[in-house]
């Protein structure tokens, strides 16, 4: 089986958290430990969890790791959302498709390790 390293969804959500990183650098300084942390945290989740379950023993496993990435996408998702309806940053169309396309690459990966 090939590295986590090797794909394109690890890659694609690396990218994404310099994204997050970039975009919510602006945030206010009070928010280091509040929205700002949460948004940071849940974008590492993402390659960190396909990595983890990409080195786990089991297909299984392997899967529930896939879950949890897809469901810190979501968490990003949603917290740029908020982000952008309280003031903190505008312009975030490009992150929620690239969001999106790691969503769908997820779930993807997901399919394909079930029927192997």
């Amino acid at each position: 089986m090939k590295s986590h390293k090797d794909l394109d969804v690890w890659k694609k959500s690396i990218d994404l958290v310099a994204q997050i990183y970039e975009l919510s650098k602006c945030f206010p300084k009070e928010e280091a430990f509040g929205l700002q942390g949460q948004i940071r945290r849940a974008a590492v989740s993402i390659p960190a969890n396909i990595s983890e379950g990409a080195s786990r023993n089991t297909k299984k496993e392997y899967i529930q790791f896939l879950y949890i990435a897809l469901g810190s996408a979501s968490e990003v998702e949603t917290h740029l959302i908020v982000s952008r309806k309280i003031g903190f940053i505008s312009a975030i169309d490009e992150a929620l498709a690239n969001i999106e396309n790691i969503k769908k690459m997820l779930n993807g990966l997901i399919s394909f390790l079930r029927k192997k």
